[in-house]
């Protein structure tokens, strides 16, 4: 028999969560506590375990959203259909979501079960029944009524595709959203200076040419004094990126980098880049099992193309992936083109959503259809 239990914070969640091997930090206990304590202010975590014959058999976060998408589209031109779409759009979507998964983080970081004990029918069902739960309890407790859930970021070769029918059966669509760019890791990859020997010429030339105007420029591990020491500074770097974005959900706090550090340590890594003694920029990484995550990242808009900051972090996160003998590395959406350069693929993602309201949902499915993302960048090929 299926039963889910439903848990405001990480301090309730069951000893046996920590015991099971999702291969995931970002459904980790210790995770889920740095999340909490440095929190967009517009979201609220919820965590659903499901069981089977009173063993856990599925673990899931769910993020309760307060979302204004006619905030979001920033700095974006494009048509005026488009724009009165968008505008549409937020009329139906403005106020209260919940995300199966991970706001915060590109890819699937929001479920994982034990496909040899129990079936993915089986898990979203009771995933079902705890958000049906979980809206009833916000519309209680905080006065605000769900419009929109989504299941966010799978892959299409995700064992939750095999499902689609409860999807369909419960009034989800699938919908398409920007890829993620995943660089995969040679064999031969020993050292930095095999992956450079494996670029064709052009792209040689443009790392060395990288390089070359990163001169003056010192790199240094953070410590947690550091982070600490430099919180504020660190989020004014992260901040002149996240405000140019042309798509933004939420807006991370001052404290968020100093509490990921603090509790995920060594598996959470921050590099800052000096110029005469002042942090000019920085990345983070959150390091996954055999998988390296690339995290938020910041610079000083000023040296940001005299000295190509951000392609040269592209590449330091690329020689750490190697020296660590990482077999992927999750680069994320945005700036896809750039990516590529470095050797990046991109990989195609959908997320299930359902408006609560049944005429909202017929009229999402439309124009979400319409407004599928554009593959309005040209791939680069960098290896011979």
């Amino acid at each position: 028999m299926i039963q889910y239990k439903l848990y405001n914070s990480y301090k309730e969640l069951p000893r046996s969560w920590d015991e099971i091997e999702s291969k995931d930090i970002m459904l980790s206990r210790s995770y889920f506590k740095a999340l909490e304590n440095a929190t967009p202010n517009n979201i609220k975590l919820y965590y659903v375990a499901v069981f089977k014959k009173d063993s856990l058999v599925a673990m899931v976060l769910v993020q309760h959203v307060r979302l204004y998408l006619k905030d979001m589209f920033r700095n974006s031109s494009t048509s005026r259909l488009k724009t009165l779409l968008r505008d549409l759009l937020s009329i139906f979507l403005k106020g209260n979501i919940l995300v199966v998964g991970n706001l915060t983080h590109t890819g699937q970081h929001g479920m994982y079960y034990i496909s040899s004990t129990v079936k993915i029918n089986e898990v979203l069902n009771g995933i079902f029944d705890a958000i049906d739960t979980l809206k009833k309890q916000i519309k209680v407790e905080k006065k605000k009524k769900i419009r929109l859930i989504m299941f966010k970021d799978y892959f299409l070769n995700d064992p939750i595709h095999k499902a689609a029918h409860l999807f369909d059966h419960n009034g989800y669509y699938k919908v398409t959203v920007q890829p993620n760019m995943i660089l995969e890791i040679r064999p031969n990859w020993l050292k930095m200076e095999d992956y450079i020997a494996n670029l064709n010429k052009k792209y040689r030339t443009r790392y060395k040419r990288a390089r070359k105007k990163f001169n003056g420029i010192e790199r240094k591990e953070l410590t947690l004094d550091d982070v600490q020491n430099n919180s504020k500074q660190l989020h004014s770097l992260y901040s002149n990126v996240s405000n140019n974005a042309k798509f933004n959900t939420f807006y991370l706090p001052q404290q968020h980098f100093y509490q990921y550090k603090q509790e995920l340590q060594d598996n959470f890594k921050i590099y800052g880049y000096y110029l005469e003694g002042q942090l000019i920029g920085f990345y983070s990484l959150i390091l996954n099992h055999n998988t390296l995550e690339t995290y938020f990242l910041g610079y000083d808009s000023e040296h940001q193309y005299s000295n190509q900051l951000y392609l040269n972090m592209l590449y330091d996160m690329l020689d750490f992936g190697i020296i660590h003998k990482f077999k992927l590395i999750v680069y994320a959406r945005t700036a896809m083109e750039i990516k590529s350069s470095v050797g990046a693929k991109a990989l195609p993602m959908v997320m299930f959503v359902k408006h609560t309201n049944t005429l909202a949902n017929k009229l999402l499915r439309t124009i979400f259809n319409f407004m599928k993302p554009n593959n309005d960048w040209e791939e680069r090929h960098p290896f011979s």
